[in-house]
């Protein structure tokens, strides 16, 4: 399957060209190279899915968690023993540690598989990672579904189109669907509900350049801003509404995301805006208290001390911003408190903070 030099418009319900099964691996769609450059790569081991999580080749939270059950199906194909087992998960667990979809579809490939014999292992590994890719999926069209009253209540309101702000990527490429964050957008304007898109630019990776690509692709109008610019423009009334993903959502509600999300939030509460966080209940972790027991990753200088781009030729560059031995820090992640959430855009609907454990804990998800 090549899917490179296809255009892909999301359309709610199918799977989106991020990550497949390819004849002894899986392919996946490179996201270091983009937004410059479409191409994919080909994973044949467990080691490759692990490199391709590290280094962000697949990224967003419920993407992740797919491919590392990909991950795990494919370790299974070579060795379908206990030992290779506990091995895989141990090594595709230690790539990511904010995003709990990774953690989640683990102990689900794992749940699946302890209890077959090594004979039965690697079909049904295969069996149950397509399953989570398709239920990625679905559960963005529901996303996408319940979050549609929530743009056109306010695009009524304002007598135009409605102005979302969002951070980081949580669209398409994020996920196997249509996305997160982005799914009431694209579902909105598919159902005719006019939506212009204010995309932060998110240093220090820019994964709002990917969201920029993302609306491109699909004609949806949307504006780059600066990071700081948000504060700005949620005071002065440029923005309706802020729409987040997340990495994972604590039992109380409070939520990890991309690093700068908590400065939006708090900017949102003093405008008065509306503050969502988008997600499916493979991010909310029940035996999580609270924010403050969420692992916030730490991915080193060098994502702080250069930027990517392309050069007055045309061809993608690295520049050195900051000199050689420049300290710095880089936390991945915040946390937003959950009352800063107005609603959380699920499956299951626009939920509050204390309907969460209720609703998912007595589903069992």
């Amino acid at each position: 399957m090549d899917v490179a030099s296809l255009p892909w418009v999301p359309v709610a319900g199918c799977r989106a060209p991020t990550v497949w099964r390819e004849h002894d691996g899986i392919g996946v769609l490179d996201q270091t190279l983009l937004p410059y450059e479409r191409a994919t790569r080909h994973l044949s081991s467990v080691d490759q899915v692990a490199e391709a999580i590290g280094v962000m080749r697949v990224r967003g939270a419920p993407l992740i968690g797919a491919t590392a059950a990909y991950g795990v199906a494919i370790a299974m194909t070579v060795d379908a023993g206990d030992a290779a087992l506990d091995a895989a998960v141990v090594l595709l667990g230690g790539t990511r540690p904010t995003a709990v979809n990774l953690h989640w579809a683990l102990e689900r490939m794992a749940g699946r598989l302890r209890p077959l014999p090594a004979a039965d292992r690697p079909a049904v590994a295969w069996a149950e990672a397509e399953a989570i890719a398709d239920d990625d999926a679905a559960l963005c069209a529901a996303i996408g579904r319940h979050g549609v009253p929530v743009l056109r209540r306010l695009a009524e309101q304002r007598g135009g189109p409605v102005r979302v702000l969002t951070h980081c990527n949580a669209g398409w490429l994020a996920t196997c669907g249509i996305g997160t964050a982005l799914a009431p957008v694209f579902t909105a304007v598919a159902d005719g509900v006019p939506v212009e898109v204010v995309v932060s630019e998110t240093r220090p990776r820019n994964q709002g350049l990917l969201t920029a690509w993302e609306l491109r692709e699909a004609g949806v109008p949307h504006t780059l801003v600066a990071d700081n610019a948000a504060g700005f423009l949620l005071a002065t009334g440029a923005v309706d509404v802020v729409i987040t993903g997340a990495d994972r959502i604590a039992a109380n509600g409070d939520a990890a995301n991309k690093v700068g999300t908590y400065l939006k939030a708090l900017a949102a509460h003093a405008a008065g805006v509306p503050f969502h966080v988008a997600a499916p209940s493979s991010t909310l972790d029940l035996a999580c208290p609270d924010g403050a027991a969420i692992p916030i990753e730490d991915r080193g200088q060098d994502e702080v001390c250069t930027v990517r781009g392309l050069d007055a030729t045309g061809r993608v560059a690295e520049v050195r911003l900051a000199p050689a031995g420049t300290r710095t820090a880089n936390p991945a992640f915040d946390v937003t408190p959950a009352h800063l959430v107005s609603g959380y855009i699920t499956e299951r609907g626009v939920l509050g903070a204390a309907a969460l454990a209720d609703v998912f804990g007595r589903s069992g998800r």
